[in-house]
């Protein structure tokens, strides 16, 4: 535990699960305890994104696949002393939702789930206990078609250290606190070597998806740029 409190990352990919990760979920733990955090969220992207996972397999092995990342970090920070939660990044048309609270027997349980509509899959977790951050909503990139918001999601990650435009995370702070949105953030990180201390600080410790979940809903933490 840092002075001010628990810092974890809540938005990161690995190299075993994502095709734009550069280091292993062992590595990223590493980076991550040695830098001060208490913990992580892996979020590597869903089968529907920039995802590693073959599509030929059968759904349910395609979901262990999946996990790689996620059981290779955790391993790791059991070892050493890092909570490692299960979370992931699902896409559609340019557009990218954290998802929280739920785990891999939830995914095993919805085969094709990467095949549902936005407005379908934010009503879908919700309603299964989940919660959804709308990743990176302002962001600006060549191969982005546009903007879309969706405010139908609990959550808007308001700063993301990827940008290298803060207008980028002001817009998306400016959205959230207008929709009276809960407001993530996170680093969007893809190797160990870029662990910039970003993140959310709580005040008590969060050792499960549902005390991450709880603690958001609570509004009891603060944002750590």
């Amino acid at each position: 535990m840092r002075k001010d409190g628990y810092l974890f990352e809540t938005h990161l990919h690995t190299s075993q699960t994502s095709s734009c990760g550069r280091d292993t979920g062992a590595d990223m733990a590493r980076a991550y305890h040695k830098a001060g955090y208490s913990g992580i969220i892996v979020t590597d992207h869903f089968f529907n994104g920039s995802c590693a996972i073959p599509k030929e397999p059968p759904w349910n092995q395609r979901v262990e696949l999946f996990t790689a990342g996620y059981l290779d970090a955790k391993a790791e920070g059991d070892r050493i002393g890092l909570t490692v939660l299960f979370g992931w990044e699902f896409s559609a048309g340019g557009s990218e939702f954290l998802t929280y609270g739920l785990d891999a027997k939830f995914l095993h349980d919805n085969p094709d789930l990467d095949k549902m509509g936005v407005k379908e899959y934010i009503a879908h977790i919700s309603e299964c206990g989940g919660f959804i951050s709308q990743a990176h909503p302002f962001r600006e990139r060549d191969y982005l078609y546009g903007i879309h918001l969706y405010p139908e999601t609990e959550g808007v990650e308001v700063i993301n250290a990827a940008h290298k435009d803060k207008e980028f995370d002001k817009r998306a702070f400016d959205y959230a606190s207008q929709r009276n949105k809960i407001m993530t953030a996170g680093s969007d990180l893809h190797s160990k070597k870029g662990v910039s201390g970003a993140g959310m600080i709580f005040p008590a410790p969060i050792e499960t998806s549902a005390d991450f979940v709880a603690a958001l809903r609570s509004g009891n933490y603060k944002l750590r740029p």
